[in-house]
């Protein structure tokens, strides 16, 4: 753990050092201290921020501010630690050699189905959802994640838990090299997307079929979407685990700041040493 800490602080430190001004001297933490103990806390504690302080004071001497004062820091960062995960999103397209790429989704409930009536953060049917992979409903989001073949996050968008896949590809915009090869299951058919990002981004999504599709699979095609597909399932499970029983948060805000921490602290986990 002590590793992996000098090998966030030092990354995020250079980062914010080249893309931001000067930070106030009179500061007990700098930005890069706020940002690594905010992914400790999502990649080691659960996503418990005060445990994460308390390790950083404990065992690298930071002079940690309350927890008020840094729930404040972190949400200020929040641009900036967004636009840092979608530089570290277009260096790993770069070094992405197959240009092969996956999409799919995976829901985070922000209550018990039994609490939904008394739930602060959200409110309308349009966050009901229901869990395929479960075979059970919940009230919440859905994320929608883009990795590349080695399973690390390059892109993902947020919608409402009742939104289907394929809205989700609807709106979202596919930012990926010409060339490309994107791998959905069935839930993303849309023969009129496919078109028109094969003909003007040249980015072909490959699209497991329906039964009853009209552009059915040759046997070999189905057995390669399965194969390049696969993978993400051990990701969104190593993602979720990370999760806690319960994603505490006091707005809806706070809460999509903590899931996309989880994502971002995955991200890091999962490069070298060397690519840090």
């Amino acid at each position: 753990m002590t590793d992996k800490a000098i090998a966030i602080y030092c990354f995020l430190d250079d980062f914010f050092k080249l893309s931001a001004p000067k930070e106030d001297a009179h500061c007990k933490l700098n930005d890069a201290e706020i940002a690594t103990t905010a992914l400790l806390a999502a990649l080691f504690f659960y996503g418990n921020q005060g445990s994460a302080m308390k390790y950083m004071r404990e065992h690298h001497g930071l002079k940690m501010i309350d927890k008020s004062g840094f729930n404040r820091r972190i949400h200020r960062l929040e641009a900036r630690l967004i636009a840092l995960f979608h530089s570290l999103g277009f260096t790993l397209k770069d070094l992405n050699i197959s240009s092969r790429y996956i999409i799919d989704s995976f829901p985070v409930a922000v209550c018990r189905n039994c609490r939904i009536p008394v739930c602060k953060l959200l409110k309308g049917k349009a966050y009901h959802g229901y869990n395929e992979a479960k075979k059970e409903y919940f009230y919440g989001f859905k994320i929608q994640v883009i990795v590349d073949e080695d399973c690390l996050p390059v892109d993902y968008f947020v919608l409402a838990g009742s939104f289907a896949d394929v809205t989700a590809l609807q709106s979202m915009t596919i930012d990926l090299p010409a060339g490309s090869e994107l791998y959905g299951d069935k839930g993303y058919t849309d023969y009129e997307q496919e078109d028109l990002y094969a003909q003007h981004e040249q980015i072909y999504l490959r699209i497991h079929r329906k039964i009853n599709s009209h552009r059915p699979d040759q046997p070999w095609e189905v057995f390669l979407k399965n194969h390049f597909r696969k993978p993400i399932e051990g990701a969104f499970s190593q993602i979720t685990d990370l999760f806690p029983r319960h994603i505490h948060a006091v707005t809806a805000k706070g809460f999509l700041l903590k899931v996309f921490l989880f994502l971002l602290a995955y991200t890091f986990d999962g490069l070298t040493p060397h690519a840090l």
